[in-house]
């Protein structure tokens, strides 16, 4: 394996920034019983955006743009998910999601990037390994429909990242944090005042009981992991962070058996193992990264 010392340290950034989102799942589970998702995305990103809003000083026109077009793609593909949730399982929405494993590389080949085999038999790898954790053996739904076009609309997410890194006025990852934020806060609030605007005068005492689990995936798994995932991005290709964000249920299931006691079947060990394999199968270098670095700030 090869890579220069930007790459290796964007990769362990957006390891880690998979690490935490992996950790939210069960704080998650446990807020979801007296709050609702909007409700939670509102909180979170609420918290988010106080704390980052001290960088919005010196904010440039393009950085506005480039933040507040990749929040909007965000929220579209949460919103798509959500509402996918709503019409099939948990494990069939989870599995679906982690697709854009496959979609990013093949959105990415569409436009014009090369795709080395590590890459190809690292992404094959990572969605068995999805589907040993979450395959369930039931017809198709609605639902999954509205979460296969959610993992289409991650994968454009994804690919923003890269597109703004080789932008000519590059956005300054905290820049892109802040504006992320705060369009994650503006269009959740909208949707939320649109869809459940007679559970707002009860919001605030539902989410007391929860006030630590809040302020840590506002604090935490939102303020610094946005701005630490938009600088991990700009060292590192659209297809490789797919990949690496695949291991995303592996630590979810992880913290599920360590926070609320969940139990991992076999099948689902072999499928994380496999996921694992095709992180780090992609990172072998077949010759392409050489000449296609992203720029180093």
């Amino acid at each position: 394996m090869v890579a220069s010392g930007s790459h290796r340290q964007g990769l362990f950034a957006l390891l880690l920034v998979t690490v935490v989102w992996g950790t939210t799942f069960p704080a998650m589970k446990q807020i979801s019983s007296d709050l609702g998702a909007l409700e939670i995305i509102l909180l979170r990103y609420l918290i988010s955006s106080l704390v980052l809003l001290p960088l919005l000083r010196g904010l440039k026109w393009s950085e506005l743009r480039w933040g507040a077009g990749i929040g909007s793609v965000l929220f579209c593909a949460f919103f798509l998910q959500v509402a996918g949730l709503a019409l099939t399982s948990s494990n069939r929405n989870a599995f679906v999601t982690g697709l854009n494993v496959l979609i990013v590389p093949m959105l990415a080949y569409l436009l014009g990037q090369r795709m080395g085999w590590p890459v190809l038999l690292g992404a094959a790898l990572a969605v068995l390994g999805l589907g040993g954790m979450f395959y369930e053996q039931t017809p198709w739904s609605s639902g999954d429909t509205l979460t296969l076009v959610s993992a289409f609309v991650y994968a454009v997410y994804v690919l923003l990242f890269e597109f703004s890194a080789k932008a000519a006025n590059r956005p300054r990852p905290e820049r892109l944090a802040v504006m992320q934020s705060l369009t994650m806060l503006a269009l959740s609030a909208l949707g939320f005042m649109l869809l459940e605007p007679a559970s707002l005068g009860s919001l605030l005492t539902r989410a007391q009981g929860h006030s630590a689990s809040l302020i840590y995936l506002g604090l935490l798994a939102s303020a610094v992991m946005v701005w630490l995932q938009a600088w991990g991005q700009h060292r590192v290709r659209a297809v490789e962070a797919a990949i690496v964000y695949g291991l995303e249920p592996v630590f979810a299931a992880l913290a599920a058996v360590w926070w609320i006691g969940e139990v991992l079947q076999g099948r689902a060990l072999v499928g994380g193992a496999l996921i694992v394999l095709g992180v780090l199968i992609s990172q072998i270098d077949p010759g392409w990264r050489t000449g296609a670095k992203l720029a180093k700030e």
